[in-house]
């Protein structure tokens, strides 16, 4: 996979998030795509090969390998990534429609130049109105996402630890066999690692729903504040 145009992507779209949202992409993007990319999968390249068993039964190895290990580590990382990013897709959509909608009213409004019009398109969007609730849903997509990820992980391998013996007697071993796992150790260390870095990203994702909610119901009180002030003045006002 192209990771380097997946960053693009995100990167994109996270010109319009608060400023948590800029973190969350570098946590995102340094510890996760690219231990990925430059670690982890130079650790997991040996997982097939170096798994073997103490038997000469053909395809007593791979019958073991994928009781075990049914996914590869790597390739759950991956799609991890996919789909805990691909919320952030809602946001472009949505930024694209309301600069496309934007453009059309200052066309129709007979203002329009190249000039101004390069400027709708790269302006920087308020996470306000229609725009604050995708980004809010997708937030909570993204936690969602996280949350599952790391229950199927320990579902998969219980306590997210590699072991490094395993005991096997499916078909077509012909008796129960001893199977050993390549650098147990150094697989656990990453696995920890991923799975702390994703307990991060949750982390930072519930701050930034917190933030947007509590600048929203802020913004809310204040400007009822200050309509119940007017009313008041306007109340006086008429008074005299």
């Amino acid at each position: 996979m192209n990771w380097a145009s997946f960053y693009a992507v995100i990167s994109g779209v996270n010109r319009h998030s608060t400023g948590i949202g800029r973190i969350w992409l570098s946590v995102l993007f340094i510890f996760r795509i690219l231990v990925l990319v430059v670690a982890a999968e130079t650790v997991w390249g040996d997982e097939k090969s170096g798994f073997t068993c103490n038997t000469q039964q053909p395809g007593c190895n791979s019958v073991c390998y994928d009781h075990f290990f049914p996914i590869s580590h790597i390739r759950l990382w991956a799609l991890q990534l996919i789909l805990v990013s691909t919320p952030a897709l809602l946001v472009a959509m949505h930024v694209a429609h309301r600069r496309h909608v934007d453009k059309r009213i200052y066309k129709l409004s007979g203002r329009a130049n190249p000039k101004e019009l390069e400027q709708i398109k790269t302006q920087k969007m308020k996470i306000t109105g229609a725009l604050w609730w995708t980004y809010v849903i997708s937030l909570v997509f993204r936690v969602i996402f996280e949350v599952i990820f790391m229950y199927l992980f320990y579902m998969i391998y219980p306590g997210y630890k590699m072991i490094r013996l395993v005991k096997c007697d499916s078909y077509p071993c012909p008796n129960t066999v001893d199977c050993f796992v390549s650098r147990p150790t150094e697989k656990t260390v990453f696995t920890v690692f991923m799975l702390a870095v994703s307990g991060v990203c949750i982390l930072l994702n519930i701050a930034e729903v917190v933030f947007l909610v509590g600048k929203a119901c802020s913004k809310h009180l204040h400007d009822a504040g200050n309509s119940t002030v007017a009313a008041w003045i306007q109340k006086k006002l008429r008074s005299y």
